[in-house]
């Protein structure tokens, strides 16, 4: 695919990092310098300094023979106007970033008016995410599938878990439905066959329905009722759609944010939380606030660094469940020697949904990519395809199918009842399949065959 991106900041340099990583030919315009310099140096993309609204510049990125252009600058009527340029100019598909909460509840008028073909706001998707964590306070990441129906959890073993020194095979819990998908241990990832053996300190990733996914958790002992009580430091979007979400659900929140006039605004945004003007990496000033007798602590500064100062001051007072926003790939490391395990980036979240878009796009006449997640450090991918009538193992036991290295299929989804499939069962025309694997770029369930065998 052409694809021509508009902004190269953090989400438009990891969309053309991913894009181009998957063979398509990308074009990324910006009127910085510097960060051009940045994306030049790493990336095998081409790179024009200028404006996405200049007729001029989207010319010379031949958007008129575009099959993709996606605006992520830092303003969302100029992404906006780019989207209306470019549909004009010829380019097939286009995708804005819209994050402004003022918009939120116009963007369907807004796609249709400006001919958007896709709206993405990286800052509500990042509070949905955050919220799923909250709902399974335990844990360190949630991702969704078949409408809600299906999650994908992970969380790190501890010496205490009662599956840890035993092969996959051995795991019996009654009445319970899930599979343990993939293994992440020491940075590489496994996708575990019965015999593999669970270790201390493995991150495993597990998929079910919710209530199973619920019950697998008890089991472990690792089951924590949803919180009541949130502390939120930062008041920028992502606290505002987060908070918005979680009152309805019974939480009490309180925000913590630094700038006076912030406060005010958030004041009558959210007459139903607590807002107060402070600093988050002031550790007396958060325990005079009540953090200790906190369910969770989610920081969502603008600064990475506050992010990891203030959790790590909420570990160290003993809240069960700290999330925070890390925007740097490169602070991973950091981020689990301090101890925090759930992280969300805006970032990966839009580019996890613009890429599973794409693909899908691609893939028009197979079976369609429904949902999309990099999981393991981005080294592997969960993908939910609908199958069809192209779909060349329909009705065939999986034992009688000769899979690809490295694929399992973890869930069929069929007439909204999840099966979490054994030898015996089949892909049938219509299913939801949810795949884990550790191969690249997979745009069709046909891509996971063998040429023989089926």
């Amino acid at each position: 695919m052409y694809i021509v991106i508009v902004g190269d900041g953090k989400v438009g340099y990891t969309l053309a990092k991913h894009l181009s990583e998957e063979g398509n030919d990308v074009v990324i315009i910006d009127k910085n310098m510097e960060a051009l310099k940045r994306t030049t140096d790493n990336l095998d993309v081409m790179c024009i300094k200028g404006s996405g609204t200049s007729v001029k510049v989207l010319k010379e990125a031949e958007v008129n023979r575009a099959d993709v252009m996606i605006a992520v600058t830092n303003r969302d009527e100029r992404n906006a106007l780019c989207c209306l340029l470019a549909k004009k100019l010829g380019a097939k598909y286009t995708i804005a970033r819209i994050r402004d909460p003022e918009y939120a509840s116009e963007l369907n008028i807004l796609k249709n008016e400006l001919g958007m073909d896709m709206v993405i706001n990286p800052e509500r998707e990042a509070a949905l995410e955050i919220g799923k964590l909250i709902k399974f306070p335990s844990i360190c990441s949630v991702e969704n599938f078949a409408d809600g129906n299906v999650d994908l959890v992970s969380f790190r073993l501890v010496s205490g878990d009662n599956i840890v020194g035993k092969p996959i095979s051995e795991i019996k819990f009654p009445k319970t439905s899930v599979i343990i998908c993939a293994v992440e241990r020491e940075h590489e990832v496994f996708i575990p066959t019965g015999d593999f053996v669970l270790e201390e300190n493995d991150k495993i990733y597990v998929i079910g329905d919710h209530d199973n996914i619920e019950t697998f958790l008890k089991n472990l002992r690792r089951y924590k009722k949803r919180v009541k009580n949130v502390m939120i430091s930062g008041g920028g979007k992502i606290a505002y759609y987060l908070t918005e979400s979680i009152s309805k659900i019974g939480a009490k929140v309180t925000i913590v944010e630094k700038e006076y006039d912030r406060c005010e605004k958030l004041n009558e945004l959210l007459p139903e939380a607590i807002i107060i003007n402070g600093d988050g990496t002031d550790q007396d000033f958060l325990e005079s606030e009540n953090l200790k007798e906190m369910d969770a602590f989610i920081a969502l500064t603008g600064r990475d660094e506050e992010n990891l100062i203030s959790s790590l001051f909420a570990l160290n007072a003993k809240v069960n469940n700290v999330i925070a926003k890390i925007t740097r790939v490169n602070y991973n490391g950091i981020v689990k020697q301090v101890g925090v395990q759930s992280v969300v980036s805006p970032k990966m979240v839009t580019a996890n949904k613009i890429i599973g878009y794409l693909r899908a796009l691609k893939n028009k006449n197979g079976s369609s990519i429904k949902n999309l997640y990099k999981i393991v450090e981005e080294k592997a991918e969960a993908l939910e395809f609908l199958a069809n009538e192209t779909t060349k193992c329909l009705n065939i036991p999986l034992k009688d199918i000769n899979f690809k290295k490295g694929v399992l299929v973890a869930a069929i989804v069929r007439d909204s009842k999840t099966i979490i499939p054994g030898g015996n069962d089949c892909i049938k025309n219509g299913d939801g399949v949810i795949l884990v694997t550790d191969r690249k770029n997979v745009m069709d369930i046909n891509e996971i065959l063998m040429e023989r065998g089926v």
